[in-house]
């Protein structure tokens, strides 16, 4: 298991913390793989997402690692005396209502804040979904930070950071790189998991097809 030290580059998490994760991973028999990157501000892909588990072992992983991991939570949930829980769990407010959209205000969080590694589930639901939603892609390049493939994979009973990838604008190339990672990785409900493809790969594929 890692030791207490902060070894990155991003916001760290609490001494507190660290021993909660590294209890909760101990008792369930789970390890850490990887290692952060050198940076201060990224978007880290939380997958695979099949069950309610995910997340308690996604704040274990990032609290061993002694990083205090960022997630989006719906504003109106911060309401009364859930607000001060969920900010130190990480998550913080988003008004989906917001009228220049939630990529740009996400975006602009994190360019504005002095270091953040938001954490954000592609697949959107636990159950089997046919895409990935893109937003993760589009925060990563408006905010000009690296795209960080975190995972859980419960065959092995490993939760880590995998590849870093800077988004290039070439969709179908980055995600033929997140697509080789995670097929190797189990997720709890393995049926549960469906190949990380987004909506501007079938729309890019179909315009292909129509020139030809």
């Amino acid at each position: 298991m890692r030791s207490p030290r902060v070894e990155h580059l991003g916001p760290p998490s609490s001494l507190a913390a660290y021993a909660v994760g590294r209890l909760f991973l101990g008792a369930c028999g789970w390890r850490t793989e990887g290692d952060l990157p050198a940076v201060d501000k990224a978007v880290l892909i939380a997958a695979p997402h099949t069950s309610a588990w995910d997340g308690a072992f996604m704040l274990a992983v990032a609290w061993v690692y002694r990083l205090k991991l960022s997630w989006i939570g719906k504003h109106t949930l911060f309401e009364g005396w859930k607000g001060p829980v969920l900010r130190w769990l990480g998550a913080i407010p988003v008004d989906r209502r917001a009228p220049h959209g939630q990529v740009a205000e996400v975006a602009a969080r994190i360019r504005e804040s002095g270091g953040m590694i938001l954490a954000i589930a592609p697949e959107g639901t636990r159950g089997r979904a046919e895409l990935w939603k893109s937003g993760f892609y589009h925060i990563a390049r408006e905010a000009n930070v690296p795209i960080l493939c975190g995972y859980l994979d419960y065959r092995r009973k490993v939760g880590g950071v995998g590849p870093v990838i800077l988004p290039s604008g070439d969709v179908h190339a980055d995600m033929d790189r997140i697509r080789a990672f995670y097929r190797g990785v189990t997720g709890l409900k393995p049926e549960g998991f469906a190949e990380p493809r987004l909506r501007e790969e079938l729309a890019a594929e179909a315009r292909t097809s129509s020139i030809r």
